[in-house]
């Protein structure tokens, strides 16, 4: 049984950075198409970032240039770093596998001043 737990949120103020780690049991993520999706209360839950099997990464376009997807296989981790963070990054962000499985937990992201 996969389970996915995301960590390294927080609070951060506009122009700033924070990196989200995404360590799954019950799977490696070597080799695997990995996502990130984010949810604001109210609302559905949106594909923020991807990472094929053979790491070709893709973005939605609000974030593009200020997020960076990516996976460490030695400790089987994905990270989303983001950079540039604005008020409407303000979000809880969850990581999946690809096709999507159970969602974990996620990591709240509040970007103000």
């Amino acid at each position: 049984q996969v389970q996915l737990v995301e960590s390294g949120g927080g609070f951060v103020q506009p122009g700033g950075s924070l990196r989200l780690s995404c360590a799954p049991s019950g799977t490696i993520v070597r080799g695997k198409a990995m996502v990130w999706y984010r949810q604001v209360p109210g609302e559905q839950r949106e594909l923020v970032a991807s990472l094929t099997s053979g790491d070709d990464s893709y973005y939605r376009d609000s974030v593009e240039g200020r997020f960076t997807i990516s996976r460490d296989n030695a400790k089987n981790t994905v990270y989303l770093q983001m950079n540039s963070l604005k008020p409407e990054d303000t979000a809880v962000y969850y990581c999946n596998t690809w096709p999507l499985g159970a969602w974990g937990q996620g990591t709240q992201v509040i970007v103000s001043s």
